[in-house]
């Protein structure tokens, strides 16, 4: 079956000595020059791997990183002229699965990406829905947009990231460590983190905060985004 990779780079003659390389290997590309057209290509193609440059003329690509990881486990190779050990580092933890630094070799990302490819077969797709509805409640993953019934509320980075996790596993208790853990990266914070922001969050998405319909608790364990309404 053919792959589809999506190529995301500023540098026009980059993508098209990548997009000659890969179909050469019976690949299907698409491109991005930018990090927002990354993000959009990224929901509406579903890629099976994604080649990501990280100076965009928009986005920081640990930004795109980023974001893609919220609601997607397509493998990310970042191919980039940053080379220092902190580059890449920052990378990885962003969430990429690979990087190579430019000027690089050809048949080296390949190999790469024969790798990337081969486990995501093993892991399974690893993609997942972008969107996310329940009663009023429209969340998008991949665009950064939250509204009730219509209407756009305005969330903070954090606020976001904290929504977009309960979203991803929606009608499923997290727990106050799950997540310190994926929002904030550590579970030295305490529960107490968890629970300002989460007063916050509902102030913005519930009708009545202090009586909750969608983001419940779950007493003493953590909290749940409900998936249906009843």
């Amino acid at each position: 079956m053919t792959t589809t990779i999506l190529v995301v780079d500023d540098e026009k003659p980059l993508r098209r000595f990548l997009k000659a390389a890969l179909e050469g290997r019976d690949h299907r590309v698409i491109e991005a020059e930018t990090g927002a057209e990354a993000l959009t290509l990224t929901a509406s193609h579903s890629p099976d791997a994604v080649i990501l440059d990280l100076g965009l003329p928009d986005l920081d690509g640990l930004v795109v990183t980023q974001r893609i990881r919220e609601w997607s486990q397509v493998p990310i190779i970042v191919v980039s002229a940053r080379g220092q050990v902190d580059d890449k580092v920052a990378a990885l933890d962003a969430g990429a699965n690979d990087y190579l630094t430019k000027p690089f070799d050809t048949a080296e990302l390949l190999a790469r990406l024969r790798v990337a490819l081969r486990s995501k077969q093993q892991l399974g797709d690893g993609g997942a829905q972008t969107t996310f509805d329940v009663g009023p409640l429209h969340v998008d993953l991949a665009r950064h947009e939250v509204s009730r019934d219509g209407t756009p509320i305005h969330l903070t980075p954090t606020e976001f990231k904290l929504l977009a996790t309960l979203a991803r596993h929606a009608g499923k208790v997290l727990t106050h460590r799950q997540l310190l853990k994926e929002v904030w990266g550590q579970t030295s914070e305490q529960a107490h983190t968890v629970r300002v922001h989460m007063a916050e969050l509902r102030r913005k998405i519930e009708p009545e905060p202090a009586r909750p319909r969608w983001l419940t608790t779950e007493t003493g364990i953590g909290y749940r985004l409900r998936d249906r309404a009843d």
